[in-house]
């Protein structure tokens, strides 16, 4: 595990500015009061108005990868949905994420590069919606989904699955708790400047830790 003296935290007692509001459909996701506490780096990258072909872009590097044997096997078999999770188990490799409009379901497509030593690079397709139950959703690919709540932090956001379904033209299927993979919680932390430490655990009730992803991002203009 990595050492905290390794991260700058942005000062709790520094001033917020409120963000341009942009596009307000996180925004809508949390109490007024909520959303003004996160820092302002936070705010705008969460507001950000995609239109047309444009496009987020961030830039970093994994500073720590941990996968226990079940959480390998269970990585593999996500291949069959499109290779949601990361499939090396080395840090020290570059990523990037591309961020832009899904115009067809009203969300933003998120794509990640995972750089590896051998072979090409990982590339993983997922796209968020602004819908279901709990007003989220992350499709995966292949039919599977999971809906999410997004919770504020006193330094970012964490987006944590509720439960796992799949979509089958208009049947959509909530997958019983016991054959799923257990709860993922994907955060967004605000460093220092204009880093932000991304981190991903799936825990499952009984397995315990499935896998534990942590990587350090910067804005890309």
């Amino acid at each position: 595990m990595m050492s905290a003296s390794i991260f700058k935290l942005a000062a709790p007692d520094a001033p917020r500015r409120s963000a341009d509001l942009g596009d307000v459909r996180f925004r809508s996701l949390l109490e007024r009061g909520e959303w003004e506490r996160l820092p302002p780096e936070v705010q705008s990258r969460f507001s950000k108005h995609l239109a047309g072909t444009g496009t987020a872009l961030y830039r970093g590097v994994v500073v720590d990868m941990q996968m226990s044997r079940l959480g390998w096997f269970l990585a593999q078999v996500c291949r069959l949905f499109g290779a949601p999770l990361p499939l090396a188990r080395e840090a020290g490799g570059a990523a990037v994420v591309t961020v832009s409009e899904d115009h067809r379901c009203a969300g933003q497509c998120w794509t990640r590069i995972y750089a590896r030593r051998h072979g090409f690079p990982q590339v993983i397709h997922s796209a968020k919606r602004f819908a279901g139950p709990t007003g989220l959703e992350e499709y995966l690919g292949r039919g599977l989904g999971m809906a999410l709540r997004l919770e504020p932090l006193s330094d970012g956001l964490a987006f944590v699955s509720d439960h796992y379904f799949l979509q089958i033209g208009r049947w959509r299927i909530r997958l019983p708790r016991a054959i799923t993979p257990g709860t993922a919680r994907i955060t967004h932390r605000q460093m220092a400047g204009r880093t932000f430490l991304f981190e991903l655990i799936v825990e499952h009730l009984r397995a315990g830790k499935l896998l534990h992803q942590q990587i350090l991002f910067d804005d890309v203009d």
